[in-house]
């Protein structure tokens, strides 16, 4: 190859080989990316635990929360699952406007704002004086909140060296299983003592510190582009290209059908269990969702896994957990029923991180976009099955439940 220069007004021609052009490009590359061993990398995986923690603590503080909407407010279950489903519906569209604004306002910035307006708009959920109020402020919050799990995704694949894509990946899902576990079992416990609406006010005021840490800990984007402004025609060029990737729109539908499982299940246990023949307390029913702390190991697993043996067995082996456990929840034994929902956990978080992870891998350009395409169909899955099997759990019970999932 050669290379041609100019100093002084005289032009000056070295040579190099094609292998020591890419050295250089390589070196380059590796120094613009966050590798395992550098400070940064533990400043970026614990704000991306946050971001987790916060985000999902948010969406689904309120899964516990059904039966006292269902009391407080005197509405049908089917109609308290609005609650989530509203919530996850909103996101899953301004996802797709979310990775379009940060290509303007940038990553980090966005997904700070986002954090911290969702954790007021908690607050203010907490004082809501009726069922409507509650819903349109929990909408809100879904749509704010859009502005995290697609741009996360993108600044991950975007900031991160390759080789450590899977393991961050896990570091972030691993935050929103503890985020959705913690904001479930926090409300439950909260609620017993106290009320629900002080359980909310309380978890807005953890998440408001949470994006404060957040903000101090992430590093500054140095691969990403910002462009001046919105170009409509670019989003939806970028969307239709990636929607033509047979690879990824296999991903997508994966992701579909994983969390139209995974919510449906956890919407209608709590009102299994808190019903006869079992009628646990608010308490009670909300230590079941410690069984996110499966989640929180196994997807931490399935990334190093997956670096070593290949993505797809691993995505594989966690299919085949969530069916399994599905199955174990027709019994009437508590016993089997709470093992069945743990390992439902366990395969979901297992594929869920691997899933997610293959977006940014087959994505070959405008990443941010494929990855909000991929959430787009993953809380579709939660909003619409999720608020549809409310009429099954009404008319078919739990049997109802297991043949739709």
């Amino acid at each position: 190859i050669d290379i041609y220069y100019t100093y002084s007004g005289a032009v000056f021609k070295l040579s190099h080989s094609c292998k020591e052009v890419l050295n250089t490009v390589m070196k380059v590359h590796t120094a613009l990316v966050i590798n395992s061993g550098m400070s940064e990398f533990k400043k970026a995986g614990f704000a991306l635990f946050l971001l987790g923690f916060a985000s999902f603590s948010l969406i689904y503080c309120v899964q516990p929360l059904l039966p006292e909407f269902t009391s407080s407010f005197h509405i049908a279950p089917s109609a308290s699952a609005l609650a989530l489903s509203m919530t996850t519906g909103f996101l899953a569209f301004s996802i797709m406007l979310s990775s379009a604004f940060s290509q303007v306002l940038g990553r980090k910035g966005l997904m700070f704002c986002s954090m911290f307006l969702a954790g007021l708009l908690n607050i203010i959920c907490a004082i809501s004086p009726n069922w409507q109020m509650l819903i349109f402020s929990r909408s809100i919050e879904g749509f704010v909140l859009g502005g995290v799990p697609a741009v996360a995704m993108a600044w991950i694949v975007e900031e991160i060296n390759p080789k450590d894509l899977s393991r961050t990946m896990g570091l972030y899902i691993a935050g929103t299983a503890f985020g959705g576990m913690m904001g479930r079992v926090g409300m439950g416990l909260l609620t017993e003592i106290f009320s629900w609406r002080v359980s909310m006010a309380v978890l807005g005021l953890i998440c408001l510190f949470c994006a404060l840490g957040f903000i101090k800990l992430l590093p500054d984007s140095r691969n990403f582009t910002q462009r001046k402004a919105m170009s409509l025609s670019f989003h939806l060029s970028a969307w239709l290209g990636h929607l033509k990737n047979i690879q990824l729109v296999r991903i997508y539908s994966i992701g579909f059908l994983m969390t139209s499982v995974f919510v449906t299940l956890f919407n209608y246990v709590t009102f299994r269990f808190s019903s006869a023949p079992y009628n646990l307390s608010q308490t009670q029913i909300s230590l079941i969702f410690l069984s996110y702390s499966f989640g929180i190991v196994s997807s931490s697993i399935a990334g190093n896994l997956a670096d070593r043996i290949g993505r797809k067995p691993i995505l594989y082996f966690g299919f085949i957990l969530m069916l399994v456990g599905v199955g174990f929840t027709l019994s009437e034994s508590l016993f089997y029923i709470i093992l069945g929902i743990a390992i439902v956990t366990t395969g979901f978080f297992i594929a869920h991180s691997i899933a997610s992870s293959n977006v940014g891998e087959l994505a070959q350009e405008n990443k941010g976009h494929a990855a909000s395409l991929y959430l787009l169909f993953y809380y579709l899955g939660s909003s619409i099955v999720g608020s549809m099997s409310g009429l099954i759990w009404q008319k078919q019970g739990w049997d109802g439940i297991v043949i739709l999932n």
